[in-house]
């Protein structure tokens, strides 16, 4: 037996440490997704023992930070899938604008992109001025890094050709201002994003919404957390109600799905139920 392998009842106590000492329940993740990152932090991190990491977690609040961070998944970028926010331009986001005030979810919303993404849209639309942006995620760090608007200056340019594929007619530039290596994003767009921590897995609904945005978050959840998670979403949509997935995530085998009708190619559905 290879030593430097954590065995799943080694994460099975790892597991109910942390949710006993801090309460975060990543009990219900995807056991073969966590336990390949666990493994990697470990051999990372060259704990000579299960027993030493599992002491550490337990007794290193700055510690627990890296672990969430290192297990959370935070691969995003600014208009990912332009199709998607093609969708949400040419069809959501009208139907929304017929509201006084409008009120979007972005939950597991990582570093950010993606709701900066949203704030661009809606402005163009004309309705920023009467939006608020909630942004979620469970990692504490990641949602810093979200407050502070900046990104890298390199990736502005794929970015930019996202923009214009999602049906953006602006000069993407016009967004941010060239600071150094980083790119800075507007005042006007931060001032609308609420951001803060959330953990879908055990805090309730806090506001009730028009459209939820919750993309490649769920394929790292099993079923039975994925159902969990449905049902937070499905008591914080407001009735006609959207709801947004990533492009491998479905609502069709769910709980809830006969309350929803899926629009188009797209994984957006509306709540009609």
């Amino acid at each position: 037996m290879d030593v430097g392998i954590i065995r799943d009842d080694e994460i099975d106590l790892l597991l109910n440490d942390i949710v006993e000492t801090y309460g975060y329940d990543f009990i219900e993740y995807s056991r073969a997704s966590l336990k390949r990152r666990i493994n990697r932090l470990f051999t990372i991190d060259k704990f000579p023992s299960f027993a030493e990491l599992r002491y550490r977690i337990k007794t290193d609040k700055e510690y627990l930070k890296r672990f969430v961070e290192e297990i959370t998944v935070n691969v995003t970028e600014m208009f990912r899938d332009p199709h998607f926010y093609q969708e949400l331009r040419n069809k959501i986001l009208p139907a929304l604008g017929t509201y006084p005030f409008i009120r979007i979810w972005h939950a597991g919303c990582s570093t950010g992109e993606e709701v900066y993404s949203m704030a661009i849209l809606l402005k163009e639309a004309n309705l920023l001025h009467k939006s608020l942006l909630y942004a979620t995620d469970i990692n504490p760090r990641v949602l810093e890094f979200a407050r502070k608007a900046l990104f890298p200056l390199s990736q502005m340019k794929q970015y930019s050709e996202n923009y214009i594929r999602s049906g953006g007619k602006n000069d993407f530039s016009s967004y941010y201002s060239a600071n150094y290596s980083l790119a800075k994003f507007n005042d006007e767009l931060k001032a609308k994003i609420i951001f803060s921590t959330h953990n879908l897995v055990s805090d309730r609904s806090f506001n009730e919404f028009q459209l939820i945005v919750c993309r490649n978050v769920l394929i790292y959840f099993d079923r039975e957390l994925q159902a969990k998670v449905f049902r937070l979403f499905d008591d914080s949509l407001e009735h006609l109600g959207y709801l947004a997935l990533g492009a491998k995530e479905t609502l069709r085998f769910s709980s809830i799905a006969p309350k929803y009708k899926q629009l188009g190619r797209e994984k957006i559905w509306r709540k009609i139920g």
